[in-house]
């Protein structure tokens, strides 16, 4: 490899401008493609499997019209006064010319739906009202019904007295035909009698039968009583905008035209403001904050270069780099489901990575200039040597992005896919275009005080000293305590998706958030879809009577503040509600809550109640469902990952040091920084520590994917500052020099580009922490301090500790092993070995390479150490 990469590197200096325009060109393409074949994003996350899943597919096949994007427009008077009749006016005006734009299903004018309750609840009072009129005129009939019946009893009593007295005379024969007519009368009379209670027990059943329905709908009512779409000062209006896809398939194209309606209304004395469904954008993917990180890198390349002209190199070729992985990533998608997060981690990466990969073989392009190397072969050999190290860098970073596919996360596994690609062309930008560009400027690449230096013998590497043993001991004592007590907030770690109220204060938004929590309740930010399956289908004239039943039921849960039927299947057992949460859709109580609906399905178990309700499934859906699923489901995969990863850094770090216990120390380091790294994260984003520095102005869950991007990109990172330090400890070891020594030799080498580059690192991530996107801030804070961690605790103070304290023991590899692992040479050793440094002192090309003068004979071990060293070696 790293012969080849000195061919590259030649090939690029000598057709350095058909190697830029072709980069160019390339841009160009991945520019087009992305014009031609980009898709939508979205800020949506969805899991296949997830229960949330399962109920909305359920949803959207029984009860049409419920699985589409559902936006949310507050209006709210200026002064705090109550809405006046032209502002109520304009506002319906205004939702319905939303209405007419295509791809919108419905809107609901918080008015109309106002009126609607009012209506309603005035039909109710009707209702009741007539119910007690018809009582009474039941009860006025029936009295007048009694009292007929008790004249025609006397006078039926008569007739009896009558007949009997006649009987008794002897004379019943003579009257008998007008005994028989009175008779005739009473009967007739009776039966009329008997027909009046016949119609006044029907209206009776009637009248109860109406007060049950008037019950069941009073009880719907006051179920539902605390959702409202205009406030109780009548100040502030939620209208709701339905769209016909759901958040996956909402085009940007949409939104903005819907924003741009809202935002063009002229309401004289209203503000409007609406939600993140509908204000969703990745317009502007770098702002202010990347800018500023991005300057930042590149005053630490002009401190480190000490030129202006060789610090541009790295940062020009990490924007073509970044443009042509983001832009052709982007060109796919109109072809997978993308969320608006996957281009900023590819942005990223790919500015941290493509410059600090330019610095690494641009550093050692320098350092073989000054020891007075011919030009382009200075440039084709720290292509072959830096160059194999980067794409032995870059690979481990690869592997670590693209294993996120194993955790079946589809969103996670695009995330990662095109953070891979990214990378992946940095590399090949770094050792193609890097090299080209170096050859363009020639020595200019050294400023004119070092270019008069060239050869000179103070480039001569230092006498080496070890460092004492009683500094090693509590370097590594106080490194490791340090982490371990930024890394505890990390046990108190909840998982979840930010909600308006973690956008930045003077975004729409936030605005309406907050809006709608003070006018209507934190819970109506995030109400709950809740599904009941019936074991049998109901009677149509019973729908209300169990609509109300639900959700007196469902009232009855602790912080459930409002219920309201949202649809009942055609076949009348399938019945979905609108539940609304005490508090906002990230809130630990609204968790709670899900867990509490899906842990009482089926109600009463399976059996019968004397509710009714017995064996009723529950299912819970929603954007705060669908959050608590995500972030189970990321916790439960956290494990396998790291697992997927640790076990990977030590296969990797085994192949390239030949140890068995330097992997074991840089892996061990890694999980300390990572974890150190979540327990910042915690503290700054959860718990709200330095919140007004960081922005955070309402701490709520980590962000639940962060956790898991932070961990790949970061073992990525660390592996590479380990192999550009480590390795050089290696290099100096192998050559004679002694283990302690070769600590510090290998620390010396390569301690300032692993500073320089570990400060790139961190401001470009840095810079994404002030991100208008909220989504992205803990994502950059993690990588940030994450890289900080790593380099300036772990690889340079812990690591070169441990590697003092186990000496020669650092390096033991059981024999068998030594005998089957394939000879990777990271550095390029055999390369520098066939092109040597000409016209100088060699020693200056690394301070490693001043043990490798007294040991050249010892040379073929950098590449193969078969031959063990004795653990006395240090003595």
């Amino acid at each position: 490899m790293a012969e080849l990469l000195y061919r590259i590197g030649r090939f690029s200096v000598r057709r350095a401008w058909l190697v830029l325009v072709g980069w160019l060109a390339v841009l160009a393409l991945a520019g087009g493609a992305f014009l031609a074949f980009g898709g939508t994003l979205t800020q949506s996350m969805s899991i296949p499997g997830t229960e949330t899943e399962r109920v909305t597919e359920q949803l959207d096949a029984r009860l049409d019209g419920l699985g589409g994007a559902t936006g949310t427009a507050v209006f709210q008077s200026v002064d705090g006064s109550a809405l006046s009749e032209t502002q109520r006016a304009e506002i319906t005006a205004l939702l319905a010319d939303i209405s007419e734009i295509d791809g919108v299903a419905d809107v609901v004018d918080p008015f109309a739906a106002a009126s609607a309750r009012e209506d309603q609840a005035a039909q109710l009072a009707d209702g009741t009202a007539q119910i007690e009129a018809g009582r009474a005129e039941l009860d006025a009939g029936q009295a007048q019904l009694d009292a007929a019946r008790t004249q025609l009893d006397a006078g039926q009593a008569q007739l009896d007295a009558a007949v009997a007295q006649a009987k008794a005379a002897g004379a019943y024969e003579q009257a008998a035909t007008q005994f028989d007519a009175q008779q005739a009368q009473i009967d007739a009379g009776a039966a009329e009698l008997d027909a009046q209670q016949a119609q006044l027990d029907a209206g009776a059943e009637k009248l109860d039968a109406s007060a049950a329905e008037l019950d069941d709908g009073t009880r719907l009512m006051d179920a539902a009583a605390e959702i409202r779409t205009v406030s109780a000062d009548e100040s502030a209006a939620i209208g709701a905008v339905m769209f016909e896809d759901d958040l996956f398939s909402l085009s940007s194209e949409l939104k903005a035209d819907v924003a741009a309606a809202l935002d063009g209304a002229d309401i004289d004395g209203v503000s409007v403001d609406y939600s993140s469904e509908i204000a969703a954008s990745i317009d502007g993917l770098i702002g202010i904050g990347e800018i500023v990180g991005v300057l930042i890198a590149a005053l630490v390349l002009i401190i480190v270069f000490r030129a202006l002209l060789p610090a541009t190199l790295p940062i020009i070729s990490s924007f073509i780099g970044v443009g042509i992985g983001v832009a052709g990533s982007l060109a796919f998608s109109g072809v997978v489901d993308m969320t608006s997060v996957t281009p900023v981690l590819g942005v990223m990466l790919g500015l941290a990575v493509g410059i600090d990969y330019a610095l690494f073989i641009i550093n050692r392009h320098r350092r073989q200039l000054l020891a007075g190397m011919e030009l382009h072969e200075s440039i084709g050999l720290a292509n072959g040597t830096a160059g194999n190290a980067v794409v032995f860098a870059g690979s481990t970073v690869l592997v670590a992005l693209l294993a996120l596919n194993v955790t079946g996360i589809p969103f996670l596994g695009i995330m990662g896919t095109v953070g891979a690609v990214c990378v992946l062309v940095a590399v090949l930008i770094a050792v193609t275009l890097t090299p080209a560009l170096l050859g363009m400027i020639g020595p200019r690449v050294l400023s004119k005080r070092a270019r008069a230096e060239i050869g000179h013998e103070s480039h001569a590497a230092p006498k080496l000293t070890a460092m004492p043993t009683w500094r090693a001991i509590v370097t590594a004592v106080v490194s490791v305590v340090l982490l371990l007590v930024i890394a505890i907030p990390a046990l108190s770690m909840r998982l979840g998706l930010p909600d308006g109220s973690s956008e930045s204060p003077d975004s729409t938004p936030y605005r309406a958030y907050t809006a709608v929590a003070e006018a209507f309740g934190p819970g109506q930010n995030g109400p709950l879809l809740v599904t009941a399956t019936l074991p049998d289908a109901v009677a149509e004239d019973e729908i209300v009577a169990t609509q109300a039943d639900l959700a007196e039921w469902l009232m009855g849960i602790d912080d459930v503040v409002a219920v309201a039927p949202a649809g009942v299947s055609d076949e009348r057992d399938f019945f979905a509600f609108q539940l609304v949460p005490s508090d906002g859709p990230s809130s630990e109580s609204t968790e709670t809550l899900v867990h509490e609906l899906r842990g009482q399905s089926p109600i009463g178990g399976d059996e019968a109640s004397a509710d009714g309700l017995g064996g009723v499934e529950l299912g819970v859906a929603g954007s705060a469902s669908g959050n608590v699923d995500i972030s189970a489901k990321l916790a439960g995969v956290l494990p396998l990952y790291l697992a997927v990863v640790v076990g990977l850094s030590l296969v990797i770090l085994i192949l390239v040091f030949r140890s068995i216990l330097v992997p074991l120390i840089a892996t061990a380091g890694f999980v300390l920084s990572l974890f150190a790294a979540f327990g910042a994260t915690v503290a700054i984003f959860q718990w709200g520590w330095l919140g007004e520095v960081f922005g955070v102005h309402n701490p709520g869950p980590v962000l639940n994917f962060a956790p898991i991007i932070v961990m790949g990109v970061l073992f990525g990172l660390a592996m590479d500052y380990q192999l550009f330090l480590v390795s050089g400890m290696r290099e100096a070891y192998v050559h004679g020099t002694p283990a302690r020594l070769a600590v510090v030799a290998g620390l010396r080498g390569g301690r300032a580009v692993v500073t320089a580059a570990a400060i790139i690192m961190a401001a470009v991530f840095g810079g994404f922490v002030f991100s208008h996107l909220t989504m992205v801030r803990p994502l950059g804070f993690g990588l940030a301090i994450g890289v900080l961690f790593d380099a300036f605790v772990v690889r340079m103070l812990l690591t070169p500790a441990i590697m003092h304290l186990l000496g020669p023991a650092a390096w033991w590899l059981p024999k068998w092993l030594d005998r089957l692992l394939p000879d990777v040479d990271v550095e390029g050793a055999a390369l520098e070995r066939s092109h040597p440094v000409h016209g100088a002192n060699q020693a200056a090309s690394a301070p490693a390479a001043a043990a490798a003068a007294s040991a050249a004979a010892a040379s073929d071990a950098a590449a193969a150490p078969k031959a063990q060293l004795s653990p006395d070696r240090d003595a």
